[in-house]
């Protein structure tokens, strides 16, 4: 307990016999000690002992304002204390008692191989830039100029943008809440109302304060929240990767069609150039009377359905031209890719184990943040059937007058906590809850589904990789057999042996047949993108 202040004789008959115009300073000087005046609980200065301090301010400014500090710290202290001793013991309390489910990964089953079978590699892993592999400083430069310039691509960057602000708009209630006001109104009072001023019915009011709000995360409400939000700004931030990788296979793959239409358009060129020269032979033999006029229209008829592919051809490829041309960020119009016929020789890529796809697929990760973003919302719902604990506060001034709106005596403040506790809601919360676990599920499956499409994939680009390659080389065989059957055929049909249609005929095959070739080695290198798209690319889990 602390003691109550004593004042000496001498202090006392100064404070009853001498008279306010001749009032000296005290001999002993009021000096708290510890547990004195400042301390806290109620005991303050004595009644007589704050009299004699009026007394002897009233004629010295100096000591008025001193003697106002230390009375309205013992007073702001007294009541500070037990608000800020009762706000800790809560925090102590209510530490730990968030709810809401802890995050773990669902169990996937994976396959130790793969079904159709690996291809030998030339390299460990996929590097980031994957198309690389194909050595080709054409398609290097075309992929740059697609990342620079792609309007999906610049959206994705855009959405990680706006996720990042909303993550840390989530975080905002972590901290307190702070806002200042003021204002002054004109008031006036009823004259025939009970207790009614007897004068000034008009009067003014200014004021000016700062506002306080702080919510106590006593149940994990804001953790989740922040939780919720950073999980999705992960799967944003790994859906740009998924749109990327979408845009460089894209983009590889257009440019790879490009290359093979290049190249059956020049073995239909080449072709139309040869039955040219079998038009104009039959014509000369036919004026010659050698041979019949059947065997030049039916010349004529082939020339005209090679030109027929020609123009097929040229309309694909500018089709696909106008494609890349968008996916580089270009008007059709100002973009040309020259053309260079290939030879395609895709190159042979890693598959890897089937148990590293999960860390390896950008959309499959993705899908992971979504179900961890849906596994803190239910905390958050879970959250909603507990209390809510807020310390609230403000502190400014109020007067009538705007010239004293800043004195000390036109101060005000107050300081305390809230709660807010949910009763009846209609079933509002027990909806959300299960909305929110409902949505859980949900990811839960398109996760899961994600999984096993990731392993479809790359299943698929491994037995079309196989297939076509076996295919190649069965038609590589037939184009060999096709050319020597249309050159027996022409000498055959020199030597009367035979009619023209069997040399239309083998001719027509190893057409066909050189064709087929060019284009299965564009479908083995459209196979290769595929599986590197398909392993995610060369990209990592961070």
């Amino acid at each position: 307990m602390h003691q109550p202040i004593e004042m000496n004789s001498t202090t006392l008959a100064t404070a009853q016999v001498t008279p306010a115009c001749t009032l000296s300073r005290p001999t002993e000087p009021f000096s708290p000690t510890r547990g004195e005046g400042l301390g806290g609980g109620m005991n303050r200065t004595t009644p007589v002992r704050r009299r004699v301090d009026h007394i002897y301010a009233r004629f010295n400014p100096v000591v008025v304002r001193a003697t106002r500090r230390l009375h309205m710290a013992a007073e702001l202290k007294c009541h500070r204390r037990p608000i800020f001793l009762a706000l800790g013991m809560s925090l102590a309390l209510l530490a730990g008692c968030a709810v809401g489910p802890n995050y773990s990964r669902p169990g996937v089953a994976s396959p130790t191989t793969w079904k159709e079978g690996t291809v030998a590699t030339n390299a460990a892993v996929l590097s980031p830039n994957w198309w690389s592999i194909f050595n080709d400083a054409e398609l290097d430069l075309v992929e740059s100029q697609a990342i620079e310039a792609n309007q999906d691509l610049k959206q994705a960057v855009a959405r990680v943008s706006e996720a990042r602000a909303l993550a840390r708009l989530s975080e905002a209630d972590v901290y307190p809440q702070v806002s200042a006001s003021g204002g002054n109104t004109v008031n006036r009072a009823s004259a025939n109302a009970a207790h009614a001023p007897m004068h000034d019915l008009q009067y003014k009011d200014y004021y000016r304060q700062i506002e306080l709000s702080y919510e106590i995360d006593a149940w994990g409400r804001v953790r989740h929240s922040i939780e919720a939000g950073k999980a999705d700004l992960a799967a944003t931030e790994t859906d740009m990767q998924v749109v990327l990788l979408t845009l460089t296979s894209d983009v590889a793959r257009n440019y790879f069609l490009l290359r093979s239409l290049d190249r059956e358009r020049e073995v239909v060129q080449a072709t139309i150039a040869l039955r040219r020269d079998t038009v104009q032979l039959q014509e000369t033999r036919n004026q010659a009377g050698l041979i019949n006029e059947v065997d030049v229209t039916r010349a004529r008829t082939e020339l005209a359905n090679v030109e027929a592919e020609l123009h097929s051809i040229t309309r694909s490829r500018a089709q696909v031209e106008h494609a890349l041309a968008i996916l580089c960020g270009r008007a059709p119009a100002e973009f040309t890719v020259l053309a260079a016929p290939k030879n395609l020789l895709p190159p042979e890529i890693p598959a890897g184990l089937p148990s590293t796809l999960l860390e390896r697929r950008p959309d499959v990760v993705e899908a992971e943040h979504h179900l961890h973003a849906e596994c803190a919302r239910i905390g958050v719902a879970e959250a909603a059937f507990f209390p809510t604990i807020k310390l609230t506060g403000y502190g400014g001034g109020a007067t009538a007058d705007l010239g004293t709106l800043f004195n000390w005596q036109s101060r005000l403040w107050s300081l305390g906590p809230s709660i807010h506790v949910p009763i009846f809601e209609g079933g509002r919360n027990q909806a959300n809850l299960k909305a929110a676990k409902a949505r859980y599920e949900q990811s839960i499956a398109s996760y899961r589904g994600t999984v096993l499409n990731a392993f479809r994939e790359v299943e698929d680009s491994l037995s079309d990789l196989s297939t076509l390659t076996a295919q190649g080389e069965a038609v590589n065989r037939a184009l060999v057999s096709a050319r020597d059957t249309a050159t027996l055929a022409s000498q055959r049909y020199q030597q009367g042996l035979t009619s023209y249609l069997d040399v239309v005929d083998a001719q027509r095959a190893a057409l066909q047949a050189e064709r087929t070739e060019v284009q299965l080695n564009g479908q083995r290198a459209v196979s290769t993108i595929l599986l590197a798209k398909a392993l995610g690319g060369g990209w990592e889990r961070p």
